[in-house]
């Protein structure tokens, strides 16, 4: 049976954006900051990535969307500015934003045409450059993978790609009640999408609507 590939905890704003303008090193989700995550950071899962605080996780719909990101994925997908705010050639210094044992603890391919060895870190984590479009990425990927699926885990340009290169077998999207009017799109060019998904609507009391898409192959 071929292994599934499935986009996680992903979130957007009302007018479509998956991450703010301006990505620095300062500000990874640009303009943006955190206001896409704030559904999320208070969910028992992402308390237990270290993502925030110590206050009381949060055990209801939000957490039961959030606690589905790595059951069963045996490596993840990313595009460059998901693992660097940089552009161009690499400074080989850089590691990702996670520290020595990043959350993913499952080999990751970083999309890039900058490829450089491959950075292996603590916990299971390697890191994979790779120049390749998502068909071939893709095979690669699975290759790595010991028999888990695929997670395509942004940001919103490589999720579109994958999408439109008809790779894409569940999607989890959070459709977050903010408005940022400038960044990156993911809905750009996908008109139709509902013809190629089955899909679902949970609204959650924090006023996140959590979307699944999902298709039989």
């Amino acid at each position: 049976m071929t292994s599934r590939v499935r986009v996680h905890n992903f979130s957007v704003s009302l007018d479509g954006f998956g991450t703010g303008e301006g990505q620095s090193l300062e500000a990874p989700f640009g303009h943006a900051g955190h206001r896409l995550l704030e559904w999320a950071l208070p969910t028992r899962t992402f308390q237990a990535m270290g993502f925030h605080g110590a206050q009381e996780p949060s055990v209801g719909v939000d957490e039961a969307f959030a606690s589905r990101w790595n059951t069963g994925v045996g490596v993840e997908i990313m595009g460059r500015n998901k693992f660097a705010p940089s552009r161009g050639p690499w400074d080989e210094q850089w590691r990702g934003w996670w520290g020595d044992d990043p959350p993913f603890h499952t080999p990751v391919v970083v999309l890039t045409h900058h490829p450089r060895p491959v950075l292996e870190l603590g916990g299971g984590n390697s890191f994979h450059f790779l120049d390749a479009p998502p068909a071939v990425a893709l095979d690669h990927a699975r290759g790595l993978a010991a028999g888990g699926d695929v997670r395509i885990g942004g940001g919103a340009t490589t999720i579109r790609q994958f999408v439109e290169a008809d790779l894409i077998d569940e999607m989890h999207i959070a459709l977050v009640p903010i408005l940022l009017g400038r960044g990156v799109r993911l809905w750009d060019g996908m008109e139709g999408l509902e013809e190629r998904f089955h899909i679902e609507a949970t609204p959650s009391p924090g006023g996140v609507t959590h979307l699944s898409f999902r298709r039989d192959r």
